[in-house]
């Protein structure tokens, strides 16, 4: 058997690729939608891709395996548990080879074995995969995949479908469902090991561990998680439901089109560079959204374009963009040309398919633009103190909620900046807006937004520990 961990930092998201060698048949577990890197690893390892599977329907990327079975005619193995509601819409109306799977079933890929485990609680279908090499020899399993039910040192988040989806109602009876299947995890051989679909950074857990795999006795020893479900159900859900980091805006996107089937992408799409000419006319256009991806955000605050986003091309690129890009919008990139198909996939996964071009970040500094360039006002903590007793001045705090509930400049309005488009009727029209965050990072983003809203905002450009050792 050949196992390959196809890791996407920026979602913190795995895939895997399990082969067997002496058939060369392949699976893929929990596909990204550009789908060429997972056939391309195929045939380098002398495999071909027969089959996909998901764990569940996933809500922080938009998932390929509808992708691979309309260029491949992949198989599909899919959960056909938790009711008529979390269903596979697109499989199950489509003309797809697929086979719908409940709790015990199993398949093969050649000379593997994988067995559907139904392991609800994250979502209602959720589905862990356990794996067993028959080829090699083994009559035990060597390992499971556990997708977003079981992480390194955590447990899948079960609030999403409520904080993310809007199904009110749902955060207790989801928790409470995912404290009764750990136990089915807890009755499984201390030797497996533990492939989860998510790492450190997603969205999907609030303490996901760092290490890219572990095993079912090392978590039955070490995750938090698990060893708070020891104390009894209340306090697992009181737990389980607290600190939650909240998840960005396009969220409830991605469930809803995993769930009624993703547009079939075929290629990447081609993005041209534009002129000058070009970026003129989307600046007039209005469903056209300039994003800057400059990592130096005092080079984007002294100098951008008007209505400028800003989404440095670092981890937070996809998160930045999928919660202040609405769907209807079309994206004009500043960045550099060697850059531009990593973005284009980074958009991808996250549901962003019309981008109209992209420009150079020398555009700016050639004077073509001239007028259209603008700058936004950067304070410190300092200036901060001094400014927030005014009463046109708004202190806007855009930490997540428990991050502000540790503490806060008094009088801050907190709104998590993954969550500040929605709320953009909260924050005052008139005034002036003073920013601020942990480090400025996640500000100088919301800061760009806002002024797109037509807000007046200031970036506090500091560190917030500086600000508490002011007032201790």
């Amino acid at each position: 058997m050949l196992l390959r961990q196809i890791f996407d930092p920026k979602l913190a998201q795995y895939a895997y690729l399990i082969g067997c060698q002496r058939t060369g048949e392949a699976l893929i577990i929990d596909p990204e939608r550009d789908v060429d890197r997972y056939i391309d690893l195929a045939r380098q390892e002398g495999l071909r891709l027969t089959a996909v599977t998901e764990t569940h329907i996933h809500a922080d990327f938009l998932s390929g395996s509808r992708e691979l079975a309309e260029q491949l005619g992949a198989r599909l193995y899919l959960s056909d548990e938790g009711g008529a509601d979390w269903r596979y819409e697109w499989a199950t109306h489509g003309d797809y080879d697929v086979q719908f799977l409940h709790d015990g079933d199993t398949f093969q890929v050649g000379m593997i074995d994988i067995k559907a485990l139904h392991t609800p609680g994250h979502t209602p279908e959720h589905m862990s995969f356990v794996i067993t090499d028959r080829g090699g020899g083994a009559s035990e399993p060597i390992g499971i995949a556990s997708g977003d039910f079981v992480f390194v040192g955590d447990l899948g988040r079960p609030d999403l479908l409520e904080s993310a989806a809007g199904i009110a109602g749902q955060m207790d009876p989801s928790a409470r469902t995912l404290y009764r299947s750990i136990d089915r995890f807890l009755a499984l051989p201390e030797f497996l090991q533990v492939w989860p679909a998510h790492g450190a950074g997603s969205a999907c857990g609030k303490a996901l561990g760092a290490v890219p795999s572990s095993t079912v006795g090392y978590e039955k020893r070490h995750n938090a998680a698990i060893d708070v479900a020891r104390r009894g159900e209340d306090a697992f859900v009181e737990s389980i439901l607290g600190g939650q980091p909240e998840p960005p805006l396009y969220f409830a996107t991605m469930k809803h089109l995993n769930k009624v089937g993703a547009p079939v992408l075929g290629d990447l799409p081609s993005v041209r560079a534009l002129s000058i000419s070009d970026l003129e006319e989307a600046l007039r256009c209005a469903e056209a959204v300039i994003v800057d991806t400059r990592i130096d955000r005092e080079a984007f605050m002294s100098r951008h374009l008007e209505g400028s986003l800003y989404a440095p091309f670092d981890r937070t690129f996809p998160t930045i963009v999928g919660s202040y890009v609405r769907p209807e919008e079309e994206i004009v990139l500043v960045i550099d040309e060697a850059d531009v198909e990593e973005a284009v996939r980074d958009l991808i996964r996250i549901g962003f398919d019309r981008i109209r071009g992209f420009v150079s970040p020398s555009v700016l500094e050639d004077g073509g633009m001239g007028e259209r360039l603008q700058s936004t006002p950067v304070i410190d903590f300092a200036a901060l103190e001094e400014s927030r007793w005014q009463p046109e001045v708004t202190i806007l705090d855009v930490r997540g909620i428990a991050e502000h509930a540790s503490a806060h400049i008094p009088g801050s309005l907190n709104i998590a900046h993954t969550r500040l488009l929605a709320r953009l009727e909260e924050v005052p029209e008139n005034g002036e807006l003073l920013v601020y965050c942990r480090s400025g990072a996640r500000a100088a983003a919301a800061v760009a937004m806002l002024k797109r809203a037509g807000r007046k905002a200031s970036l506090v450009d500091d560190e917030f520990v500086r600000w508490a050792e002011r007032v201790a």
